[in-house]
């Protein structure tokens, strides 16, 4: 028997970016638990993103500053995320809000002789807040810039509503010395969810934020910033643990969702209970890699037979799609009137081939990108055996990711399969799901392939699945 992993490492590598492989469904929403044409009670649109051209002049003076186009996008941040704390922080927590002392900019390619927390700034690749001495700063040499380019303006901005979240908790009572970093760092995810929500409202005087493609950039800033893929004998293992890219999004979506109220809520206790007994670590025996091929898409398969047993499975084909009720959904389709999922393997495999390009600002990509997306078409079997729902339309996009969530959360059980595989996801995998879920949408697509306009949506229906069970996705995407 051999042991088998579908879990690429998620040390700060490049994704692989697929776009035009699902489209956009129109049409009226079925359901009032879950409207599928709208973001958090907003509707999903398209529109502009970034700074407004006829944005309100910024307050704040940054230290150190050059000029240039990065601080001023910074500048205007913090002005921006400031105004946003005035107006709210009474409302949630008492009192009145106490802006950051100072304001640094510093250059980590150069020699400016700005300091930062005590600390030099050459080769300080970062952003913060300082406790110490109640300040904020960035580096404007290398991090806003590669920011700006993988994310846009509002990758910058989250990033700085981020670490004004961090000021903001302190001055709360939220955190002190003995709080958990991990704690902190998804409370100020959080928070800075709460500001993102306000500039979507149309709220700001600075910036603006479409609920479609904006959003979808500002949580792939968020991705950005998950925590490597640590093996269980790793050394760094838990030292200044942030969280994975599911977890902080989730984080943020709290925010955004239900404001900044729901951040005091995050705690070890709660994060403990998102994670349940979902894997963090890799073991030491694990490569936290599986190739794609025919044997490992059989292997998947079988797993999810033994898992969900359904009366009739699924017939597994590896020939392009011929279905007389439903479009080819390529790499993988499943076609309700033969029920048969076919998988285009090499379209498969090049979907979940690990990232070549070392980049930090990069989402995560590997092998469950691919799997997941086989995952979705099986549980598209399971809708169709389940029946009185139907296939092709947006609930059953957000139906589909929520069941392969479940999914998701059942194969990280490791499961023996006949032909002596053992399948189980790793540490990992939920990253390289989210990213695919916010990057191509195919695992939130309906049978044809069609999956809902936004990004956050189709996360939060993954979530919700990884959180519950299939009776839940059923109910909540009926």
């Amino acid at each position: 028997m051999s042991r088998r992993t579908l879990a690429a490492a998620l040390t700060a590598v490049s994704a692989v970016l697929v776009s035009g492989c699902t489209t956009t469904l129109a049409g009226e929403p079925v359901s009032v638990f879950a409207d599928p044409f709208r973001v958090a009670g907003m509707p999903a649109t398209d529109g502009p993103t970034g700074l407004r051209p006829d944005a309100e002049a910024p307050t704040r003076v940054v230290i150190g500053t050059d000029g240039g186009e990065d601080d001023t996008l910074a500048r205007q941040a913090i002005s921006d995320i400031e105004l946003f704390w005035e107006g709210a922080y009474g409302d949630v927590f008492g009192g009145r809000f106490t802006p950051v002392d100072d304001v640094y900019s510093w250059d980590a390619n150069g020699f400016d002789s700005i300091g930062f927390c005590g600390t030099d700034t050459y080769a300080l690749v970062n952003a913060g807040f300082c406790r110490d001495d109640n300040t904020i700063g960035w580096d404007r040499g290398e991090m806003l810039p590669s920011l700006r380019r993988a994310h846009g303006e509002m990758g910058v901005t989250m990033v700085l509503a981020h670490e004004y979240g961090h000021a903001v908790q302190f001055h709360a009572g939220l955190v002190d010395q003995d709080t958990p970093t991990l704690v902190s760092e998804q409370q100020a995810d959080c928070l800075a969810g709460a500001y993102m929500r306000w500039v979507a409202e149309d709220n700001s005087p600075r910036f603006t934020v479409s609920t479609g493609e904006g959003l979808n950039s500002v949580l792939a800033a968020v991705i950005s910033f998950r925590d490597p893929l640590l093996s269980e004998d790793d050394p760094e293992v838990g030292v200044d643990e942030h969280g994975s890219a599911f977890e902080r999004l989730s984080a943020f979506q709290f925010g955004f969702t239900d404001g900044a109220t729901a951040c005091a809520g995050i705690d070890l206790r709660e994060i403990g209970q998102r994670r349940g007994d979902l894997p963090v670590l890799l073991e030491a025996d694990e490569s936290g890699d599986w190739e794609v091929s025919e044997t490992s898409v059989r292997a998947i398969v079988d797993a999810m037979d033994i898992v969900f047993a359904p009366a009739n499975p699924p017939q597994l084909s590896f020939q392009p799609a011929d279905c007389p009720d439903a479009r080819p959904s390529p790499p993988v389709s499943f076609c309700p009137a033969t029920n048969t999922i076919s998988v285009e393997l090499d379209e498969l495999a090049e979907l979940g081939a690990p990232p070549e390009i070392d980049d930090p600002m990069a989402l995560a990509a590997g092998d469950n990108t691919a799997y997941s997306v086989l995952m979705s078409r099986y549980v598209q079997a399971l809708q169709r055996e389940h029946g009185g729902v139907d296939l092709d339309d947006a609930e059953a996009a957000l139906r589909t990711a929520c069941l392969t969530g479940v999914a998701t959360t059942e194969l990280s059980r490791p499961v023996v399969t006949p032909d002596g595989n053992t399948v189980a996801l790793t540490a990992g995998d939920l990253d390289e799901a989210v990213s695919g879920i916010l990057t191509n949408g195919l695992v939130a697509s309906d049978v044809n392939g069609e999956s809902v306009p936004s990004g956050f949506s189709r996360i939060d229906a993954f979530r919700v699945g990884v959180l519950g069970d299939v009776e839940r996705c059923f109910k909540r995407f009926d």
